[in-house]
């Protein structure tokens, strides 16, 4: 399913849902950043998605980022919550859903790199490289607070 974010657009359509969503800021022992290319959308992202019935909010980084990258990873920190509805995501399917993801901080602890059908890019990126990369304004926040190592979690 296709998708397009509509971040601070007046002409943007109005949401009409809201979801429970997760990103992982997940860095290797060399300080490199795990990032996906959205098979959705073509934007570089942090691995997550949709929280599913039946499961913890830990459970769903650590099933999103397998699914998507195929790493293994353990949840250690909260980065932050991430609700602002001037940041709509509208679907092909005429959902158009009002951002509400929770940003956590992961570990590596296993696993190889792969792609998936929501991923179709995975790369550990130096920080230095994530300028080369096309990624949305609301994902280069959740990145910026995620290398802030000793701030309080960002809620909005």
């Amino acid at each position: 399913m296709a998708r397009t974010d509509h971040y601070n657009d007046p002409a943007a359509p109005i949401a009409n849902s809201i979801a429970v969503a997760v990103t992982a800021f997940v860095q290797d022992d060399a300080g490199r950043l795990l990032m996906i290319r959205r098979t959705d959308n073509e934007l570089y992202s942090i691995p997550g998605g949709g929280q599913e019935i039946g499961e913890t909010i830990s459970q769903t980084v650590v099933r999103e980022v397998k699914e998507e990258t195929g790493i293994d990873v353990e949840v250690i920190g909260l980065i932050g919550i991430y609700s602002n509805p001037a940041h709509v995501i509208a679907y092909d399917d005429g959902e158009v859903r009002q951002e509400f993801s929770i940003c956590f901080r992961a570990r590596p602890t296993g696993g190889e790199l792969r792609t998936s059908s929501e991923s179709s890019e995975v790369h550990w990126v130096a920080p230095v490289d994530l300028d080369d990369l096309n990624i949305h304004p609301s994902i280069r926040l959740r990145i910026a607070h995620g290398f802030q190592v000793d701030r309080a979690p960002h809620y909005d």
